[in-house]
């Protein structure tokens, strides 16, 4: 059986409020799962302008028309206008995401504030950010989160540690090819096991190459009908797909159902692997195509520790 794992990160107010009920609705129709990871603290969005410098930056933001699909209040909040506490006011409509039967994790406290300071920030701070996210998820749900997925992809050496501390089962943290165990240069597992994102995300497709919001569809559903890999992850925005671009996602949706793949939440995926038997890959700080920036992907193989690793169990 092929899996392919849908993971929604829900980055802002927005997109919890708006997008995560409509993505709910676009599933269920579809007979698809997948895994909502909640931002859980102050929507920022509007520090975001930081990342101006970066190379790649001011492109993509024109390329996906950002106004557009966060509107203009979202970008201004945490600088002109002060950032609604998500957690606080949504969660009674993240408690229904799983009474509706799907897996809720963490996304991040301050996304904004994750995504731009992480990589230089000491575990003393990451601590924090990581406490705070997992005490509101507690507040919100009754129970302890099993699922991380790291805002913007990105990570420090005492975030994978911590991970493990805190309980988590499972993360999905990074970019890559296939589900593997995270380890450090001297092969010494950290974290818990990597479910990456393996494939391309709407908001890095659209304006290159002539992908439009049109075509996005047809060009990813025509690499995944001819994907050797049993298993993928595909991330997808609250603010994205479950606004401007919910017929592209509904229309890969079909498709994919199409092509034979089994729709997933990450959860569904990690139950169907033997986690002692993934492969050891380092973790390591790369590009891709149409994001701006470097993020956390997956580095080189350490070997396999028995079995087939990667492949799932049917």
């Amino acid at each position: 059986m092929r899996r392919l794992a849908l993971k929604i990160d829900a980055d802002t107010w927005l997109g919890t409020r708006d997008g995560v009920p409509r993505l709910l609705d676009t599933l269920e129709r579809n007979d698809a799962r997948a895994s909502f990871l909640f931002s859980l603290g102050p929507d920022h969005t509007g520090r975001a302008i930081r990342r101006a410098l970066r190379p790649g930056f001011l492109g993509k933001v024109s390329r996906t028309s950002v106004v557009e699909h966060y509107g203009v209040r979202t970008l201004l909040y945490g600088t002109l206008l002060p950032g609604p506490d998500i957690g606080r006011r949504e969660a009674a409509a993240m408690r229904k995401v799983r009474e509706r039967g799907f897996e809720v994790g963490v996304h991040c406290w301050d996304h904004v504030l994750w995504q731009d300071r992480v990589a230089a920030r000491d575990a003393g701070w990451t601590r924090e950010q990581m406490r705070l996210a997992v005490e509101r998820f507690g507040e919100i749900f009754g129970e302890a989160p099993r699922v991380h997925g790291a805002a913007g992809w990105q990570m420090n050496e005492a975030a994978w540690s911590l991970e493990r501390e805190l309980g988590f089962s499972y993360a999905s943290d990074t970019r890559g090819t296939h589900p593997f165990r995270p380890v450090d240069a001297e092969g010494r597992e950290i974290g818990v096991p990597q479910l990456p994102t393996t494939l391309p995300t709407l908001d890095e497709m659209i304006g290159l190459d002539g992908i439009t919001a049109g075509n996005a569809d047809a060009r990813l559903l025509a690499f995944t009908a001819k994907s050797s890999p049993q298993t993928h992850v595909y991330t997808l925005h609250a603010e994205l797909e479950g606004g401007r671009l919910g017929n592209v996602f509904e229309r890969l949706l079909r498709g994919w159902r199409t092509q034979g793949w089994t729709l997933v939440g990450l959860d569904g995926l990690f139950a169907s692997l033997d986690a002692e038997a993934l492969p050891a890959h380092r973790v390591a700080v790369g590009t891709v195509p149409g994001r701006s920036g470097t993020l956390a992907v997956q580095g080189e193989g350490n070997g396999e520790r028995k079995g087939e690793g990667g492949r799932g169990k049917g």
